[in-house]
């Protein structure tokens, strides 16, 4: 594959040999000089012998501003990497709606990280589903995972139907050769895989654990800034999508395709990956996590957490998103008089919570690297009683948060915990409890009442 290597974890930032930068932008990238036609996308014979080819992430007639497509120039046309389909299971991979009768997903729920198998698996083999919500039939909602991963892809390779991928890195470092370049991505980086893209995951450093955002609905895009202006949050720049690599290789190849929440394979004699050159806009694309520059308040109270939107993916009602993706990282605490966590709240949303490293302020035990916390809608939650008390009576200088990086993954829809989330996963039985010590303070006179802290 022609490829450039990565420089590594020491150089997150800047320009990097093999990605192009910028979010939604259209690209044009060939990895054999000529490859790519000029002034036209489907010439009457292409240069190299390819076939031209195009993959549409969105309806024809979509708003031109909306439209998403990618014309590849390919040694095979797609139609020869598909054959005979046969269905094949994943049983610990689940699609919306998935609600199981023994399940109650009604509740507040954590989860210490999944651990490690000592059974070797990949990509596919590896996913665990935590949550489904919506309806993957009529692309709606979405799934929480987490990927358990030791050995990569060998002359396999994948693609969804149903939805793109956000990938969410805690542990380990993944290769994604994808029909239109490779992403290398790592902790403190996330990717995205649009829907209907052929890739192969390898690992480069593991055993690898992560979290899996797949959304069946509108694709994401960056949330509208308003009044914050043109900078800050999550900028364009920093988002990097590949450079075209191509694979020539004549072995046989197994393919498996996500399909109506169905899994299905197919056998080929080459490699997919053979896309030499193409220009448009619907990509894969990776971004750096610690280039998120947090707005937040300056003087009195602490902003909706929606302030830290990274990504959103629409719904059909404005301002309710199908899915936010949120990011909660290092930044400054500087607000007077206030209540500096995350507030006691009860949200139409639910809200599922993934911790990258470090220790989450709301919850300075219980919610550790790994691990995960769902709050379904209209359930009530916020800081145990330690996290109020120390927050309540802290002296409000200026202070930094440090070394922490949590997320998380909004809907607008319900989420129904799997049967491995509600029975193997690792589930804090404790955690309702972490509420159960709050006293009233509350006496009838006024004033500001004190509470002693529970040091043990």
């Amino acid at each position: 594959m022609n490829n450039s290597e990565k420089g590594g974890s020491d150089t997150p930032f800047g320009a990097n040999d093999g990605y192009m930068p910028g979010f939604g932008n259209d690209f044009e990238t060939e990895a054999l000089s000529g490859a790519l036609p000029q002034g036209m996308n489907s010439p009457q014979k292409c240069n190299y012998g390819l076939y031209g080819e195009q993959l549409s992430g969105t309806a024809f007639t979509a708003p031109s501003h909306q439209n998403e497509r990618t014309w590849c120039y390919r040694i095979r046309p797609s139609v020869k990497h598909s054959h005979r389909y046969e269905k094949i299971e994943l049983p610990y991979w689940k699609s919306a709606p998935c609600i199981d009768p023994d399940v109650i997903s009604l509740g507040q729920y954590r989860w210490d990280p999944v651990a490690h198998s000592d059974k070797g698996l990949n990509w596919l083999t590896g996913m665990r589903t935590m949550t489904t919500a919506g309806d993957v039939n009529t692309q709606v909602g979405m799934a929480n995972h987490v990927y358990l991963i030791t050995d990569s892809m060998v002359d396999e390779y994948f693609f969804s139907a149903d939805s793109e991928i956000l990938v969410i890195p805690q542990e380990g470092r993944l290769r994604f050769s994808t029909e239109l370049g490779v992403i290398d991505v790592e902790p403190k980086e996330i990717a995205i895989i649009p829907r209907g893209l052929v890739y192969r995951v390898e690992v480069l450093e593991g055993p690898a654990r992560g979290f899996v955002c797949e959304n069946y609905g509108q694709k994401f895009e960056l949330p509208g800034r308003g009044p914050i202006g043109a900078n800050c949050m999550a900028n364009r720049r920093d988002f990097k999508s590949p450079v075209a690599a191509y694979e020539d290789r004549e072995v046989p190849s197994k393919l498996t395709i996500k399909w109506c929440g169905q899994f299905h394979e197919t056998h080929i004699g080459h490699s997919p990956l053979d896309v030499v050159a193409w220009h448009g806009n619907y990509a894969p694309v990776k971004y750096d996590l610690r280039t998120y520059c947090p707005v937040g308040s300056i003087l009195f109270d602490h902003p909706d957490p929606s302030i830290f939107t990274v990504l959103t993916a629409p719904s059909g009602v404005p301002g309710t998103a199908n899915i936010d993706f949120v990011l909660f990282r290092e930044r400054w605490m500087v607000m007077e008089d206030t209540f500096r966590p995350p507030w006691y709240h009860k949200n139409i949303m639910s809200e599922l919570m993934g911790n990258i490293y470090g220790q989450y302020d709301a919850k300075p035990k219980g919610f550790v690297p790994g691990g995960m916390s769902l709050h379904n809608m209209m359930l009530p939650h916020g800081p145990d009683k330690n996290a109020f008390e120390g927050a309540s009576n802290s002296d409000l200088k200026p202070e930094k948060l440090e070394n922490t990086m949590s997320f998380m993954i909004e809907t607008r829809f319900p989420q129904h915990l799997t049967s491995f989330a509600a029975n193997e996963a690792p589930l804090q039985d404790d955690y309702i409890d972490c509420w159960s010590d709050i006293e009233k303070k509350f006496d009838g006179t006024p004033g500001k009442k004190i509470a002693v802290l529970n040091r043990e």
